[in-house]
């Protein structure tokens, strides 16, 4: 298992183009990735879930992924928050 936290820095935070885009990403990989925020949980696969989370900007998420792909996706998941969020 592998973790990150990331500060999301979007203005909107986690709304629904780049949560869309987020869900895309997370489903390209085997391994289970999940945000946690403030005691909240959710798959990455999972847009009403995500959406649910209602992560504002300046907040801080932390990002777990494990599984068979773990390290591409850690790479790839990692990537995308930095570029998208």
């Amino acid at each position: 298992m592998k973790k990150f936290e990331y500060i999301v820095k979007d203005e909107l935070g986690i709304h629904a183009r780049p949560a869309g885009l987020l869900i895309k990403e997370a489903k390209k990989y085997e391994s289970k990735i999940i945000l946690s925020k403030e005691g909240k949980k959710a798959e990455a696969t999972k847009l009403i879930a995500v959406m649910g989370m209602a992560v504002k900007c300046g907040q801080t998420v932390e990002v777990e992924v494990s599984g068979a792909d773990e390290d591409a996706a850690f790479e790839g998941i990692k990537a995308f928050f930095e570029k998208n969020l």
